[in-house]
C-alpha cells in the first residue's frame, strides 16, 4: 500500500529500505511479515536499472552445468580480484533464489518440455542465462515484485523521495533525511530507524552516456560515504560496448544476447574487428569488447552491430525490445547494422558489504548495484548483476530477521541545509561531460588529476544537495582511477596499461581519503598518494 510521508515523519520505523528495484522488492518481501517502508524515488516500475535489464539473470540451472563452473567463469573475466568464496556462494544459491523468483509470479521462458530455458552470453562457459521474452527480464521481474510488493500488508510504500542524507551516531544509523524527489526547495524530512538498507542502484548519470535511468546518479554511495562508510572498489565502471546510439539519453541498450546468439560487430567499412582483439571475438569480456569498440570511433571508423545473417526477419520475434528501440529510431535491425557505441553500464564499486550484506555502520546495509560484495572483481560477468541483487536481498533480510534493533530515542535533527533552488543543469552537464571524457573507456593520469579537482571543486560549491552527492559519487570513482596506476578489468590507463601482480587487490577507502587526494592534487607540492586507496 501507498502511504503518504507526512503520516510517517515523527514514526520509527524498524526496517527502512532505501530503492524499488530489484534488491530492495525483493528485500522487502523477504522480510514480510515484519514491518517494512520502502521508499522509492519514482513509482515501482520506473526509475530502477533492474528494470531496463534485457539478458537475464544467470544460474547454473541447466544440465550439464553447475555453480562451481558458473563461479569459474565470474573468477575467470574478474581481473585477478574476485573474492572467490563469495562467487561460489551466490552461484550455489542462484536455484533457490530462480524459484522465489518463480513463486513471485515472474514468467521465466521455457523450453518445448517444460524446462527453464537458458541462454549463453559472453563469457560464460554454458548456456545459463534465464530469459523473459527473449530481452525482457528485467521489466518482467520488476513488474511481477511490484505487483506483490504493494499487495503484502507489512510493506508500506513511499513513492517519490530520495534519501539524501544518512542520519548516525555513534557510529551507527538512526535514520535518514529525505526530500521530495525534483524538488529541492521543499524541506527535508526525516525518518528515524536503527535499520537502514540501501538499495539505491549505480552511478550511470555521472557520465553523458549511460544506459541508465536517470535515478543511477550515485545518491545512495554518496550518502553513505559522508556517513563515514567505507567505500570499495569505485575505479570499476563497466561500459556496455553495444550501447544504441541514437540520441537518447539515456541511450538504448542493445543486448549481449544478441552476440550470444551470433551478431557480430563490424565497423563502416563492414569489417569485424573483434577476432583480432580476443579468441572469443564478439563473446570476449565486456571491457575488452567495450575497449575494441571504442577505438573503432575513434580511428572514425565507426561501429555497428549487425545481426541481419544471424537473425533476419525473427529479429523483432526474438528480441522485441531492442527491435522496437531501433524501429523508433528509424532503424530496421532485420536489413540494416545498428550504430554502437560503449556507455557506462554497472558499477563493480560501491559500499564495501561483507557476507550477509551488512556496511561498515552499525545497522547500514546495502544490496544490488549500490553495494560492493567482491563478487564482481574488477569486471562483472554478464547477467551475474541481477542474481547477486536477490542473492543479497535475501541474505539482508535474514541477517535483518535475527536482529532486534533498538529504536530512537527520538527523532534525528537534520543534517544538510535545505538550499534552495533547483539543481544547476549546467554544472550537471559538466561533471557528466567531464567524467565521460576523463574518467571513461580509456582513461590516463592527467586527465584523472583534472577529473579530480573539478569534482572536489564542485561538491565545495554545488548549489543543491542532489548536485552534491553526485559530485561526491564522482570524487569517489575519479580518486580511485587516480590511484590505481594499472590497468585491471573495467578500469584501463593508456599511461599504465599492463597489469601490475602486486596491485591485484580491491580498493577500500573513504570519503576523507579521496578528499586528501584532491587536496594533495589541487597543490602540486603537496606528495601524491598514488597507491593509498589500494588495500
Amino acid at each position: 500500500m501507498t502511504y503518504n510521508i507526512h503520516n510517517l515523519t515523527r514514526s520509527v520505523d524498524e526496517v527502512v529500505i532505501v530503492g524499488g528495484g530489484l534488491a530492495g522488492l525483493f528485500c522487502a518481501l523477504k522480510l514480510a511479515p515484519r514491518p517494512v517502508t520502502l521508499i522509492a524515488a519514482a513509482p515501482l516500475g520506473q526509475g530502477a536499472s533492474s528494470a531496463w535489464a534485457q539478458g537475464g539473470i544467470a544460474a547454473a540451472v541447466a544440465e550439464g552445468d553447475g555453480p562451481e563452473a558458473h563461479a569459474a567463469d565470474t573468477i575467470a573475466v574478474g581481473g585477478g580480484i574476485v573474492d572467490e568464496a563469495i562467487a561460489l556462494g551466490i552461484a550455489r544459491e542462484a536455484g533457490s533464489r530462480i524459484h522465489d523468483l518463480l513463486a513471485y509470479g515472474v514468467p521465466f521462458d521455457r523450453d518445448l518440455e517444460g524446462r527453464l530455458a537458458v541462454g549463453r552470453e559472453a563469457a560464460h562457459s554454458a548456456r545459463r542465462i534465464v530469459h523473459v521474452r527473449g530481452d525482457a527480464a528485467g521489466a518482467a521481474i520488476i513488474a511481477a515484485l511490484s505487483e506483490a510488493a504493494r499487495r503484502t500488508p507489512s510493506i508500506r510504500l513511499i513513492e517519490g523521495f530520495v534519501a539524501e542524507a544518512l542520519l548516525t551516531e555513534d557510529g551507527a544509523v538512526t535514520g535518514l533525511q529525505l526530500r521530495e524527489a525534483g524538488s529541492c526547495a521543499a524541506m527535508p524530512i526525516m525518518i528515524a530507524s536503527r535499520a537502514v538498507v540501501l538499495a539505491t542502484g549505480g552511478i550511470g548519470h555521472l557520465y553523458a552516456v549511460t544506459t541508465n535511468p536517470a535515478q543511477a546518479s550515485g545518491s545512495g554511495l554518496a550518502i553513505a560515504a559522508r556517513a563515514g562508510a567505507v567505500i570499495a572498489d569505485t575505479e570499476f565502471v563497466q561500459f556496455h560496448p553495444t550501447a544504441i546510439m541514437v540520441g537518447r539519453d539515456p541511450a538504448p541498450l542493445a543486448t549481449e544476447a544478441l552476440r550470444g546468439e551470433g551478431a557480430t560487430l563490424i565497423n563502416g567499412n563492414g569489417e569485424r574487428f573483434m577476432a583480432a582483439q580476443h579468441p572469443l571475438a564478439e563473446l570476449a569480456p565486456r571491457d575488452i569488447v567495450a575497449r575494441g569498440v571504442f577505438a573503432e570511433i575513434a580511428a572514425g571508423r565507426g561501429a555497428f552491430l549487425d545481426a541481419r545473417q544471424a537473425l533476419g526477419m525473427h529479429f523483432a520475434e526474438k528480441f522485441p525490445t531492442v527491435h522496437a528501440s531501433c524501429i523508433a529510431a528509424g532503424i530496421d535491425p532485420a536489413i540494416e547494422a545498428i550504430p554502437i557505441a560503449p556507455a557506462v553500464h554497472y558499477h563493480m564499486g560501491g559500499i564495501a558489504v561483507d557476507a550477509r550484506g551488512r556496511s561498515s555502520i552499525d545497522g547500514l546495509w546495502a544490496g544490488g548495484e549500490v553495494a560492493s560484495t567482491g563478487a564482481h572483481g574488477a569486471n562483472r560477468l554478464a547477467s551475474n548483476s541481477l542474481l547477486e541483487a536477490v542473492v543479497y536481498a535475501a541474505r539482508i533480510a535474514d541477517d535483518i530477521a535475527g536482529h532486534t534493533m533498538p529504536s530512537p530515542s527520538r527523532l534525528p535533527e537534520a543534517l544538510l541545509t535545505p538550499r534552495g533552488g533547483a539543481p544547476d543543469a549546467a554544472a550537471v552537464k559538466r561533471l557528466r561531460t567531464m567524467m565521460s571524457a576523463n574518467v571513461g573507456v580509456i582513461r590516463d593520469g592527467d586527465g584523472l588529476a583534472e577529473a579530480v579537482r573539478s569534482m572536489a571543486a564542485l561538491e565545495h560549491s554545488a548549489n543543491s544537495v542532489a548536485v552534491r552527492n553526485m559530485a561526491t559519487a564522482a570524487l569517489l570513482v575519479a580518486t580511485a582511477a587516480w590511484s590505481r596506476r594499472e590497468s585491471r578489468g573495467a578500469h584501463f590507463r593508456s599511461d599504465h596499461p599492463a597489469d601490475v601482480p602486486a596491485l591485484a587487490q580491491r580498493t577500500m577507502t573513504t570519503l576523507a581519503a579521496a578528499r586528501a587526494i584532491a587536496d594533495g592534487l589541487a597543490d602540486p607540492s603537496t606528495p601524491r598518494l598514488a597507491q593509498s586507496m589500494i588495500a
